[in-house]
């Protein structure tokens, strides 16, 4: 079994975990999730009674996608600025998505990598990554998208047991950490196959490393 070149772990708590905050998640996200949508923009559609209709949008950047992929297929490119920003949007993105799934109870940090690991290589394009590959990944990656609609439904009520678990223990059980981790693991894999475009090995079907 080869080593996947994206690598992602968390660390696991060896520590009581905060209940306060871990029972008021919901809340104390909030602040550090409205930043992180105005970073990879937000927008929704929201009708009154009276039939008025109002749309939100607040812009940003996000994922570089759509440029990546037309400087891999014409320019055989990778822009290094470009790479940096999709690894540390990444990267902080996962810092707010393990809080807000009770993993760690320090707030996001919005540079520092506290227990969150996420390290993929800058790719050489003309030695690692096909030109005309961007254009099917997604394709390619339909069935990973199936998987992890169930499995993001079992890391759902995992969260909701370490929920619970945590206000009366005040630990995270170690067998639904690391399902958790898992599950953030595969998605971060497909993430960088088909979306971030770093590598043209085909994700596996697993939840370790």
């Amino acid at each position: 079994m080869s080593e996947y070149p994206v690598k992602f772990a968390v660390d696991y708590p060896e520590r009581q975990l905060n209940r306060l905050t871990s029972f008021f998640r919901i809340f104390t996200i909030i602040p550090i999730a409205i930043l992180l949508s105005t970073i990879t923009g937000y927008s929704n559609t929201y009708s009154d009674i009276d039939g008025t209709t109002v749309t939100v949008v607040v812009s940003g950047i996000g994922i570089l996608f759509v440029p990546v992929l037309l400087m891999i297929l014409f320019r055989a490119k990778y822009p290094r600025w470009w790479f940096d920003w999709n690894l540390q949007l990444q990267r902080f993105s996962n810092r707010i998505g393990v809080y807000a799934l009770l993993m760690e109870d320090r707030y996001p940090s919005t540079d520092e990598e506290q227990a969150v690991h996420l390290e993929y290589s800058y790719p050489d394009v003309e030695a690692d990554l096909g030109r005309g590959m961007p254009l099917v990944k997604w394709l390619l990656a339909i069935p990973h998208y199936i998987v992890l609609f169930f499995l993001y439904i079992g890391a759902f009520f995992a969260v909701i047991a370490a929920w619970f678990a945590i206000l009366f223990t005040g630990r995270y059980p170690r067998g639904l950490f690391d399902f958790v981790e898992g599950v953030l693991r595969w998605h971060n894999r497909v993430l960088c196959y088909a979306a971030v475009l770093v590598t043209d090995e085909y994700p596996p079907f697993r939840l370790r490393d």
